[in-house]
């Protein structure tokens, strides 16, 4: 198993003073394709460990991906999670709520998509997007945010009494990178279908989301739930982070196979 150390992945855990203090381009002096390489030697054991998840029935983890638009949410799902049978993953994107979803608590509808025991979910984007992008779309205002803060806490600290663990990352890249990728999908029919009107609102408002984002992890940082800032313009590197602070929280749960009993004999399979 060739997850990266326990030191180099507690310096990505948010410091709440300056979330976003780090360079989002530091590669740690590692090599791409040694990192490559050790991402594709991981993900056979992170499919044995959620298999073994699925079969015992009793922990579940979450892991939400957060971040500006182009810093990577969906490249992380298909090269971290590609080998991950997909019976026990419950992955869930979430866009602007419908009028629906409107109708009821901001925490509704991801409530309803959390991971039961033996599950990995995933959340592509969450109800973080309720302290950032709802005032902004002006679905809340300013004044709703302390309440919904302390909502969002109070759920995530009964979640180790129900056995749910929460990974909560942010991938972080600067204006420049999000500009570049956003260039990107304009000049490849392949990508440019993942564009949409509000990425050109949302670039231009970059520096204002980004305050308001550290001023949200800083206030959602708790030892329950902390967050991890990912830096996220090295793809490789984005992935290897990912893929092992996940590795490292399946290693804490100690899974192995279920001892049960077996129903049947090998005699009264025989006896037929």
């Amino acid at each position: 198993m060739s997850r990266l150390p326990d030191d180099l992945l507690d310096s990505c855990r948010c410091n709440p003073t300056a979330p976003f203090g780090q360079d989002p381009a530091r590669d740690f002096g590692l090599d791409k394709c040694a990192a490559q390489q050790a991402l594709a030697e991981l993900r056979p054991w992170l499919n044995r460990q959620q298999r073994m998840l699925w079969a015992n029935r009793r922990d579940a983890l979450l892991l939400i991906l957060q971040g500006t638009d182009c810093s990577g949410k969906d490249g992380v799902i298909r090269r971290v999670l590609n080998a991950i049978d997909p019976q026990g993953l419950r992955l869930h994107s979430f866009a602007r709520p419908d009028a629906c979803e409107q109708r009821h608590d901001f925490l509704w509808r991801y409530q309803r998509r959390l991971p039961g025991p033996g599950l990995l979910g995933v959340f592509n984007r969450s109800y973080y997007e309720g302290l950032i992008s709802d005032p902004l779309d002006g679905l809340c205002s300013d004044a709703d945010l302390p309440a919904r803060q302390q909502a969002i806490i109070g759920l995530e600290s009964q979640w180790p009494q129900q056995h749910l663990q929460p990974l909560k990352c942010f991938l972080h890249i600067s204006k420049a990178e999000q500009y570049q990728r956003l260039c990107e999908r304009l000049e490849k029919p392949h990508k440019r279908w993942k564009l949409h009107a509000s990425d050109l609102h949302s670039y231009r408002e970059y520096d204002l989301r980004q305050q308001r984002w550290a001023e949200q992890l800083s206030a959602t940082h708790t030892p329950a739930a902390p967050w991890y800032v990912i830096p996220a313009e090295h793809r490789w590197m984005r992935d290897w982070l990912v893929a092992s602070l996940l590795a490292r929280e399946l290693e804490r749960l100690q899974l192995d196979w279920p001892d049960n009993p077996a129903p049947f004999s090998l005699d009264d399979l025989r006896s037929d």
